[in-house]
Formats: C-alpha cells, sequence, structure tokens
C-alpha cells in the first residue's frame, strides 16, 4: 500500500458567496431608502390638500386664495368653527350622517356576514352559481336600476325618510364577498368538530366564525361607514326635508348661500372629514389585518 493510498480525500471547496459581499449591503439599503423617499413624496402629495383645507379653514376669508398660497395662518382665525355651528345647522347634519352610517354599517356587517357563511360553509344545490350572480350585481351601476328603486321606495311610503336609505344600503354584495373568502380561510376542521359536539350551524356562526373574523368585520365596517358618511346622491335623491339632510346635502346647501365665505366652506369641510379620519385611525391595524388576510388559505 503506497502513501498515497494513505492520503485522506480532499474536502470540496464550496463556491464563494457574492450575496454577502461588501458592495450588495450597501445598494441594497440605497434602494430600500430609495424607496422609502418616494412613499414619503406619495404620501405628502395625497396630504397636501388636506393640509391646505385644515389651513384655510383657520384663516380669513380674504386670505383662503391669496398669491403666493400662505402654508400657515396669519393670523389663526378659531371662530370660523363657532360661526359654522351658529350659521349653519350642523348639529341635525352631523346627528342624521352618524345615524345613517351606524344603522347601515351594523345591518351590513351582520347580513354579509350571515350570508357569507352560507356561502362558505354551507352546501346546497347551485351555491356557486347563485354566489357568482349575486357578486355579479357589484358590477351593475346603480344609475341604471336608480329610478325602478325611487318608484318602489315611493309606493313603499319610504321616500324623504332615513329608511329609505337604510333600506337601499342595508345588504351589500361586496361584504358578502368580503366576507366569504375570509371564512374560507378558517379551517373546516373546527366547524366539523362543532357538529359533532352538537353545535347548530347558527351557534357554530355565531360562536366560532363572528369571534375568528373580527379583522375582516372591522374592514367590512370601516369601508361601509366611511361610504355611508360620503354618499351624496343616495340622500340627494330621497331625502329632501331640511331635518333629514345629511352633512353632504347640508354642506352643498350652505355653498349655496354663503359661496363667497370660502373660509366656512372649508371649516365645514373639515368638520365632515374628520369623524372618517378619527375611525380610521383608530381601526387602521384592524383593517390592514383584514384586508391582509382575507383570501389567504392556509
Amino acid at each position: 500500500m503506497t502513501a498515497t493510498d494513505l492520503s485522506l480525500p480532499t474536502p470540496a471547496v464550496a463556491a464563494p458567496d457574492n450575496r454577502n459581499a461588501p458592495g450588495r449591503p450597501v445598494r441594497s439599503q440605497g434602494w430600500r431608502l430609495l424607496g422609502y423617499a418616494a412613499l414619503v413624496v406619495a404620501a405628502a402629495g395625497l396630504l397636501l390638500p388636506f393640509y391646505w383645507m385644515v389651513v384655510a379653514s383657520l384663516k380669513t376669508n380674504s386670505d383662503v386664495f391669496t398669491i403666493p398660497i400662505t402654508w400657515l395662518p396669519d393670523p389663526v382665525v378659531w371662530r370660523n368653527y363657532l360661526d359654522i355651528w351658529q350659521r349653519s345647522d350642523m348639529t341635525t347634519w352631523l346627528g342624521n350622517t352618524l345615524l345613517l352610517s351606524v344603522i347601515v354599517t351594523l345591518l351590513q356587517v351582520v347580513t354579509g356576514s350571515f350570508a357569507a357563511y352560507g356561502f362558505a360553509r354551507v352546501r346546497f344545490p347551485g351555491r356557486n352559481a347563485l354566489f357568482l350572480m349575486y357578486v355579479g350585481t357589484i358590477a351593475v351601476p346603480w344609475q341604471s336600476y336608480m329610478i325602478p328603486q325611487f318608484i318602489l321606495m315611493s309606493k313603499l311610503q319610504l321616500s324623504n325618510t332615513l329608511w329609505s336609505i337604510v333600506a337601499i344600503q342595508a345588504f351589500g354584495a361586496f361584504g358578502v364577498f368580503l366576507m366569504k373568502q375570509f371564512y374560507e380561510t378558517i379551517p373546516e376542521e373546527l366547524s366539523e368538530s362543532a357538529r359533532v359536539d352538537g353545535l347548530t350551524e347558527f351557534g357554530i356562526y355565531r360562536r366560532i366564525m363572528l369571534p375568528l373574523s373580527r379583522p375582516a368585520l372591522a374592514s367590512l365596517a370601516l369601508l361601509t361607514f366611511v361610504t355611508t358618511w360620503n354618499d351624496y346622491l343616495g340622500p340627494l335623491i330621497y331625502l329632501r326635508s331640511p331635518d333629514i339632510r345629511t352633512i353632504q346635502l347640508g354642506l352643498n346647501t350652505f355653498i349655496s348661500q354663503y359661496n363667497a365665505e370660502y373660509a366656512l366652506i372649508m371649516t365645514g369641510s373639515v368638520l365632515s372629514v374628520l369623524p372618517v379620519a378619527v375611525i380610521f385611525l383608530v381601526g387602521q391595524r384592524y383593517f390592514i389585518e383584514g384586508i391582509a388576510t382575507t383570501g389567504l388559505k392556509g
């Protein structure tokens, strides 16, 4: 036996890994900073009109459209927020809008989640076809059936009442679609175990599905609340009495009466946006979580 036969095998030399090269982290960090900078610029572009609206609400009427633009009010006119309440029926407008938004949101959350559970968990003939037909109504513009709907509300004697807005917005195909996609991410084994233990379908929906779907419910509630709060065309058609006007209709009539009072108009706009902004900021964590997890099976 020779010395060559006793020699140990030479270990294979791994190819150099260039992922940890000095230049790579620098380039990755540079792209990351560039992405952050782009996001900051985009956020500033989106927030700039709102900032200008808030600033304009604190100016005198003659300073709103001065050239060059003054980005800080001088002097700060806090009285605009007192004048808007004295010169308009802001309390009634905000109260009606809040009432409608809360009722419609609650009804859509209940009806949407309950119908979605039926489509996601209950097996019945024609389920998929019925679901596609129902979701397909999202693509139908409201203007195409606006007149027949108005005739129906008039015959039911709901026109010129807040209940007309509740009736036409209490059910929504988007909410059913959103909740069904979320329910399908919940393991079927949980429902099967509950059925073995004797729970009914309603019990499974109430005691298992609803607690697990809080992020999706929060997303649906936020979207519905914002949509109802900002609705203009529906109240314009159905709400004609001054005592049932919403904030959007009220601001329109206020602009018609005080079309040169730009500072007060901006003040009213801030008051109409502020509740939605506060609610979204409070529930943004649940909203993002619900949107991120909807439709992901695992």
